[in-house]
């Protein structure tokens, strides 16, 4: 991927570059913690960048691989923070994108094991996927006592709190079956928390039972393509030379938009920093090439100074 304006990766672009761009687009897809948030505070200018592209005619949509609350929260959470335009079909996290695969693409027929926390579960119920109830275990249930479940035919691993051995031990038992498909909402490895500490992510569960089954997971969320295909499948006329994704990590937004033949914009307000890009950039493995994005801003209220110049422009 080239760029939309000849050059390629780790450039930082500013008020005219942005503002052709802006122009150029049709579709801005953005990820959402360490792009236009922060925990429970929005990204100074994040609302009106978002905002100003959705009255401005602009497809906005979110992807994000944080599969822990349902879209209806994400909903509340936007408003909260002062999003005030964006609607509920604009949101596109893993696990929604989970419900999708599992009704529509593989049109799973018979329960589906979970390790995730309650967002994930509502999801697929709200999708009419049938979930393994989740009992309260006995303190000392172990897996030569504890009952399984029956007619299980997919196990979907995402982020989970409450995480045990059992549960482990659980969906191992259930991947022996070849039949049982294996799935995961993300492969995001830690998550940064604002203590400077970090929480490990679906990544890393996914690994252990990777090892545990002997298969490899099948992944939903970005850099899989298939967050782009339920957008594709959602929204007429979608072009990938249209669209510019907006994330903050390398290993996960821009590959997905790599992937996808999306051009690709990092924000350094969130995982990844310049540093990182230009080491991939250099590197001599190509498959390397496909993290490095095309354009490079501080943080997307770089974009305000460009719609003040359209504002001008149109008066």
């Amino acid at each position: 991927m080239a760029g939309a304006f000849g050059f390629k990766g780790c450039q930082k672009i500013h008020g005219p570059q942005i503002r052709n761009l802006l122009q150029a687009k049709d579709f801005f897809l953005f990820d959402c913690d360490g792009v236009i948030w922060h925990g429970e505070k929005a990204i100074t200018g994040a609302t009106t960048v978002v905002n100003s592209l959705i009255r401005r005619g602009k497809n906005v949509v979110f992807v994000t691989n944080n599969s822990t609350r349902p879209r209806e929260n994400y909903m509340h959470k936007f408003y909260r923070l002062g999003f005030t335009d964006v609607m509920l079909e604009q949101i596109f996290s893993s696990s929604y994108c989970s419900a999708l695969y599992l009704r529509d693409v593989v049109k799973v027929c018979g329960q589906v094991f979970v390790i995730g926390c309650d967002g994930l579960r509502t999801e697929l119920q709200e999708a009419g996927i049938p979930c393994v109830e989740e009992e309260e275990d006995q303190p000392d249930a172990t897996i030569f006592t504890c009952p399984l479940a029956a007619d299980v035919k997919a196990v979907l691993v995402g982020h989970d709190d409450k995480l045990t051995f059992l549960k482990l031990a659980k969906a191992s038992c259930y991947l022996k079956d070849p039949e049982c498909l294996f799935l995961a909402t993300d492969n995001d490895p830690w998550h940064p928390l604002s203590s400077g500490r970090i929480l490990p992510g679906s990544g890393s569960l996914i690994a252990a039972l990777e090892v545990a089954s002997g298969r490899k997971a099948t992944v939903i969320g970005k850099p899989s393509r298939f967050m782009f295909e339920c957008i594709s499948s959602q929204f007429r006329g979608v072009d990938p030379a249209q669209c510019l994704m907006v994330g903050d990590r390398l290993e996960t937004d821009m590959l997905f938009g790599s992937n996808c033949g999306l051009d690709t914009m990092l924000t350094l307000t969130g995982v990844s920093q310049m540093e990182e890009a230009q080491e991939y950039r250099n590197s001599d493995v190509s498959t390397n090439h496909s993290l490095v994005p095309d354009y490079v801003v501080d943080t997307i209220a770089d974009f305000i100074p460009a719609f003040e110049e359209l504002e001008e422009q149109s008066n």
